[in-house]
């Protein structure tokens, strides 16, 4: 009977185990991949241009009571505020910069708001895409000191949706696209019927906007647990009886503490999970359900009503495209 040489074992044991790391490095490289550059319908990236198309056009025209005490030469906000402000190391672009009478702020601030509803709508969305996240910076930067989370969630979307097919569904530019297909479709054989085109541009959109939003919710559970009254359950009741905040009285809660103990042990335990919890399918419609109470509860009672829904928009970064598409299918046949 023959046998093996001495080390013919360890040599096929050293090659079994590089062709399983090749084999589990390969389906890391499938995922990550898969992750980023497959296709994707554009209908949540759709919908969410809508929702943030219009929270922006509202904020906007929202400045129009005081546009040149907050934009103009002579307002409250020196154009050289940013530059002190950040001892000037920081870097902060506005077109208001370029602007130095009444009257092209004005001018500015109509032109601004018209590429705001065309993007809105769908409406060259290409261009109006990039034109509004310019502008959403451009305003941020100008009225630093004068912004808050708002400003921020607002900007990062809009960069996002400039990135992806955006207009690719519930658009003007959708509408166009399609009537033109029809059009050609009847001169030739029949009718043409087909579903907005998948691209890898929006799937990278949609990747951009969840690790975006799972990084704001973690920094701001992390930044939270530092805090003493987080871990004592006493910092919401700080929030809501504080009269600068305050839009409805909730200082009934006094009597029942266990309650705003338990809203805020909730709140931060499930900002710092949300990061591991809202990737699983099994978790994922929990995680979103929490966040719709969540930050309704911070718009209604603590008068922050375009953030809490700012935020409920880029929650909806992790819905289905094929479930939007059905859902307001369904809802614009009814």
């Amino acid at each position: 009977m023959s046998s093996l040489p001495p080390n013919s074992s360890a040599k096929g044991s050293a090659k079994g185990s590089m062709n399983g790391l090749v084999a589990w490095s390969q389906q890391w490289a499938d995922a990550w991949e898969g992750f980023w550059f497959r296709s994707e319908a554009p209908h949540t990236l759709a919908l969410i241009r809508i929702l943030t198309g219009c929270i922006v056009f509202y904020t906007h025209l929202s400045w129009s009571t005081e546009l040149l005490t907050f934009f103009g030469d002579g307002g409250i906000l020196p154009r050289n505020f940013r530059s002190l402000a950040f001892e000037g190391q920081h870097f902060a672009w506005s077109h208001f910069d370029l602007l130095h009478s009444s009257a092209s702020v004005w001018i500015a601030h109509v032109l601004g708001l018209v590429v705001v509803g065309m993007f809105t709508l769908g409406m060259f969305t290409r261009a109006t895409a990039i034109l509004t996240a310019m502008l959403v910076i451009s305003y941020a930067n100008r009225a630093t000191g004068a912004q808050f989370g708002l400003d921020q969630i607002m900007g990062f979307l809009c960069l996002y949706l400039a990135i992806g097919n955006s207009g690719g569904a519930f658009s003007i530019d959708r509408w166009w696209s399609s009537r033109k297909k029809s059009n050609v479709s009847e001169q030739g054989r029949g009718a043409i019927h087909s579903l907005p085109t998948s691209t890898v541009s929006t799937n990278i959109a949609i990747r951009l906007m969840q690790c975006h939003m799972c990084i704001v919710y973690l920094f701001a559970g992390l930044g939270k647990v530092q805090g003493e009254t987080w871990w004592n359950g006493q910092a919401i009741w700080y929030s809501l009886a504080s009269y600068e905040y305050q839009t409805l009285d909730m200082t009934w809660l006094a009597n029942h503490m266990w309650l705003v103990s338990l809203i805020t042990l909730v709140t931060v335990a499930w900002e710092v999970a949300y990061i591991g919890l809202v990737w699983p399918k099994m978790t994922r419609p929990i995680i979103l359900l929490i966040a719709i109470p969540l930050h309704l509860g911070i718009g209604i009672c603590m008068g922050m009503m375009t953030f809490g829904l700012i935020m409920l928009v880029g929650n909806l970064a992790f819905i289905s495209p094929v479930f939007v598409r059905q859902v307001l299918s369904r809802k614009l046949s009814a």
